[in-house]
């Protein structure tokens, strides 16, 4: 007797069926991959009550921390952590008036307070001295993130966030990266009989140390240039 082997087919699915399963699951894939790739970068500020206070012409067109130029007619704060261009909406709890500004500095730099807003934003909510009042986050000006720039190739390497003709603003950046990172240095050059003062952080044996360092920085918002290393007289 021969015995024969039944072969069974496998039910097919219809082509359209199979293009709408693979486009659905490439949008699900792209769609986790940009959820991971912002949580690693962003820190979203819960809500929260705060100590605030407010600055104005004594810093008025000076540099701020992000490079920009401090307006204290532009709805604008200073804040010890929140990456630049974060915005806020901020409350005055003692008359409900609200204003949204943009973190484009560092600060406040006295023990006690939270947030530092411009002028025109504390005039928006009549805070007249300092207060308590409510942060809630509202986004992020992606504009502020920066690219890391490439000034040498010869090491070792160290990483520049600015470069001044005043020694005050030099050290106000200075103080402002030192609330988070370490190893930070001014450095004095002499150009055509012109003084600059260069703040800089850290020393590095390769580029790739360096780009570990000045990736976040400029995620963060700050200049990153990284160039050559050179001892401090």
């Amino acid at each position: 007797m021969t015995s024969e082997k039944l072969k069974t087919k496998s039910p097919r699915l219809p082509k359209k069926l199979v293009l709408l399963i693979a486009h659905y699951s490439l949008l699900i894939a792209v769609f986790i991959l940009a959820s991971c790739t912002t949580s690693r970068y962003e820190s979203y500020p819960k809500e929260s009550y705060v100590v605030a206070s407010w600055y104005g012409s004594e810093f008025h067109g000076k540099p701020t921390s992000s490079g920009e130029i401090f307006d204290m007619h532009a709805l604008t704060c200073a804040h010890r952590k929140y990456p630049f261009g974060t915005k806020l909406r901020v409350t005055n709890i003692e008359n409900n008036k609200t204003v949204t500004c943009t973190v484009n500095d560092r600060g406040p730099f006295v023990s006690g307070r939270d947030l530092d807003l411009s002028y025109a934003a504390a005039k928006k909510i009549d805070l007249l001295s300092t207060g308590k009042i409510k942060i809630e986050y509202t986004g992020r000006d992606a504009n502020y993130v920066k690219e890391v720039r490439y000034l040498s190739n010869t090491g070792p390497f160290t990483i520049q966030v600015g470069s001044f003709r005043e020694h005050s603003n030099a050290n106000r950046l200075k103080m402002a990266l030192e609330l988070k990172y370490s190893k930070v240095y001014i450095m004095q050059a002499e150009i055509d009989g012109d003084t600059y003062y260069r703040v800089r952080i850290g020393k590095f044996p390769t580029k790739d140390r360096a780009y570990r360092l000045a990736k976040p920085l400029a995620d963060e918002g700050y200049g990153a240039l990284i160039t050559n290393y050179q001892e401090k007289i």
